[in-house]
């Protein structure tokens, strides 16, 4: 394996793992992971790797799975040198520069979607990303406002998997609703509102999108209308709802077992 063991930190090859923080990325999609756990499931998938920067130990306990990847460039570095190289403390001796995939256009996308209206929290987009691929359901939109689900809080959050899923990020949420009916969709929003279905009651088809809104104010009575169905989960009366990724992973799991 092509190893380079770290004799100069300010390198110019190694500037990208502290220049890409949270929410940036270059122009050609590069993004940074961290954690062994992320790293190797992202290993597990067909992104384009450009890098790795780990300890001894880290090759060294996980050198098979290595040896299957055709790897650039695999940096051998100390946790201390990491430290300084990213400009932070870390608790983890691993970290990855990968080439975020390409987005999969409206047509390509599988049966079942989960998309987001306006989630603002890079948690929450993590945190879906996770619950749908445990769920299968394999296909995410979400809009160009929200964080990108391969910022570095969202891949820890998903803890990789949202390498499992087809994504698309949409510009306009009306004229998305719009084309994903066109192709035959059901589109569902879930919202606490008197119009809508209980789940328990919900007749879930084969082809279906669950749109999901904020955080906070959840979704705009006119995108309620746009949509065909509402559906709110039952819950007791003096609590208003629940998180959205907690919501996100009932709805999933329940429409993913009531398909007619």
């Amino acid at each position: 394996m092509n190893y380079k063991y770290i004799e100069d930190i300010d390198i110019t090859e190694l500037k990208v793992y502290k220049e890409i923080r949270e929410k940036a990325f270059k122009s050609d999609g590069s993004f940074i992971a961290d954690s062994p756990k992320v790293v190797n499931i992202l290993l597990e998938s067909n992104i384009e790797i450009r890098s790795i920067l780990a300890t001894k130990e880290y090759y060294e306990e996980f050198e098979a799975l290595l040896n299957s990847k055709n790897i650039p460039l695999l940096y051998v570095t100390t946790k201390e040198q990491m430290q300084t190289i990213v400009g932070h403390k870390v608790h983890h001796n691993c970290m990855m520069h990968g080439i975020r995939p390409l987005q999969t256009p409206l047509d390509k996308l599988d049966q079942n979607i989960i998309m987001l209206d306006n989630i603002t929290s890079t948690e929450n987009i993590g945190a879906i990303a996770r619950s749908a691929a445990a769920m299968g359901v394999y296909s995410y939109l979400l809009p160009q406002s929200s964080p990108h689900p391969y910022s570095r809080r969202s891949l820890r959050v998903s803890m990789g998997h949202v390498s499992k899923l087809k994504y698309n990020i949409y510009e306009n949420v009306f004229e998305t609703i719009k084309t994903l009916k066109t192709q035959g969709y059901k589109v569902f929003a879930a919202e606490v509102s008197p119009s809508a279905i209980k789940l328990q009651d919900v007749k879930v088809p084969q082809k279906w999108v669950l749109l999901m809104g904020h955080e906070g104010h959840g979704l705009s009575e006119e995108l309620i209308e746009m949509c065909d169905e509402c559906v709110e989960i039952e819950m007791q009366e003096d609590v208003r709802s629940f998180n959205v990724g907690i919501a996100a992973s009932i709805l999933m799991y329940s429409f993913k077992n009531s398909c007619s």
